[in-house]
């Protein structure tokens, strides 16, 4: 895939600080690193965040402090934590921001809620984490314009979004290839 050639690029990898999903968070950095991309994870707090399996991410800078235009991209991890920490006013700025500065945008598993309560999903193509019992992620999505599709991962222009774990190595590669 000709890595490394992305060594200039920079990504944020926003984490809730309490219940990421650690399999998204680890497999989509993975592929970032590998990729030579400089990662950088945005939280609300300094120190170790905690995924909801007990896997660690190290906050190199703080939800408040992240500067978008210093980004390439712009990444929201999904899990439990993700709504109690980015669906607010700050998380909805940032996925603004992101738009505003024609930089890419990502969300997996639950997240891709947060950019539809931002806004950013109108008449966008987008997917989302939902489970047959569970459907009110979709119906979010698509109460903030987006139009829904039932697949892995959805790219539309500069808007990425994957619909969970399974989903994360996929995402993140298509990510890393919209980068090139």
């Amino acid at each position: 895939m000709g890595y490394r050639i992305l060594n200039n690029k920079k990504i944020a990898m926003l984490v809730a600080f309490r219940d990421f999903q650690d399999m998204e968070y680890a497999n989509s950095k993975g592929v970032f690193i590998q990729a030579g991309l400089k990662v950088s994870v945005v939280s609300s707090e300094k120190g170790i965040a905690i995924g909801s399996y007990g896997g660690e991410a190290k906050v190199d800078m703080l939800l408040d402090d992240l500067n978008v235009s210093d980004f390439d991209a712009i990444v929201f991890i999904g899990g439990g934590g993700a709504v109690k920490y980015f669906d607010n006013d700050r998380g909805y700025e940032i996925a603004n921001q992101a738009i505003e500065a024609n930089k890419f945008l990502g969300a997996i598993c639950i997240s891709p809620m947060i950019l539809a309560k931002a806004g950013v999903l109108n008449d966008k193509k987008a997917t989302v984490w939902s489970i047959p019992l569970d459907t009110s992620a979709i119906k979010i999505l698509k109460e903030g314009g987006a139009i829904y599709q039932d697949e892995p991962v959805v790219v539309d222009g500069k808007i990425i979004t994957g619909n969970g774990p399974t989903a994360a190595e996929e995402f993140a590669q298509t990510l890393t290839e919209m980068l090139k």
